[in-house]
């Protein structure tokens, strides 16, 4: 391993024996790894989290979960350092105590995208590492993604995948991890969420399904030998709009119509809820339940 430039710069060449032995299951493994922060994080155990960039909170809320249990049982994170899902699983791992690295489609030394600065430079604070197979100063090209997300699926023995569209970065992700052995975690979502399409349909090919977190947490100490074991999260009766929103985000008026309720009842619930944090208002119109009420952090009358 060489260090190039400033002190937290540094490159590994293939056949060195600082080299993740897991990129060399690749069918072209990148000649050179170039990274920030401690190289030895690509050592392991690693855990690759992947999904939407454009994520609703239920795959916010699932990303940043999966993250904290593998902090739990002392795992590192691997993502891709995108908005999204990436940024949440990042962000969790780090709050947790945990290690996470980043694998960027560009140069180890930039940033894309901006609003991620906070992962990156979190996860050369916190003994992660940032890496690429790009050379330094290199801007985001759009053929050097999927190389990317083959590094990601390379770099850890089980995949998670949280929330994913029919046709997205994320499932190529899950193809390359499939390809080289690995064992692919999928978390079920409405069938009527295209948001979720995706992730249900890697459950229909033989992904492992992973209904919640005890689940989750049972899985990892099995699949690396680790013992922590994650408390049963309490499940309460979220009343006939909140359950109806945990299923896929909706307008009022659909929700009036799904429910069979006035759309000035529907919206009064709704502006309850919001004030309350239990909701939010998507850009687009629909509504759908916040992180902290995923989380436990609040609850909703029926």
């Amino acid at each position: 391993m060489a260090a190039v430039g400033s002190a937290d710069r540094w490159e590994i060449k293939m056949g060195e024996k600082d080299y993740p032995q897991a990129l060399l299951e690749l069918a072209h493994p990148p000649e050179v790894v170039y990274g920030r922060g401690d190289p030895s994080a690509l050592a392991g155990p690693c855990l690759s989290v992947v999904g939407s960039r454009r994520a609703t909170p239920y795959g916010l809320t699932i990303a940043e979960m999966a993250a904290r249990v593998a902090a739990g049982h002392g795992i590192t994170v691997v993502s891709g350092g995108a908005m999204g899902c990436d940024h949440a699983a990042s962000a969790a791992a780090l709050r947790s105590g945990g290690r996470t690295v980043i694998v960027s489609g560009c140069g180890a030394d930039a940033v894309y995208p901006q609003s991620s600065r906070d992962i990156y430079d979190g996860a050369v604070a916190a003994g992660g590492a940032v890496i690429s197979e790009q050379r330094w100063g290199t801007g985001p090209r759009r053929w050097a993604f999927p190389r990317r997300n083959a590094m990601i699926a390379a770099l850890s023995e089980v995949l998670v995948v949280t929330e994913a569209g029919p046709r997205s970065g994320t499932l190529s992700t899950a193809e390359a991890a499939a390809e080289l052995g690995r064992v692919v975690y999928a978390i079920p979502g409405s069938i009527f969420s295209p948001n979720s399409a995706g992730t249900n349909r890697l459950i229909a090919d033989g992904a492992r399904v992973i209904p919640d977190e005890q689940t989750l947490s049972v899985a990892l100490s099995l699949d690396y030998g680790a013992a922590v074991l994650a408390p049963d999260p309490s499940r309460r009766d979220a009343g006939p709009v909140m359950g109806a929103l945990l299923a896929s985000p909706a307008r009022p008026d659909e929700l009036a119509t799904r429910l069979g309720e006035g759309v000035l009842t529907v919206l009064r619930t709704l502006t309850d809820f919001e004030a309350r944090g239990l909701v939010e208002r998507l850009p687009d119109g629909r509504y759908a339940v916040t992180r902290a009420y995923l989380l436990g952090e609040a609850g909703a009358r029926p």
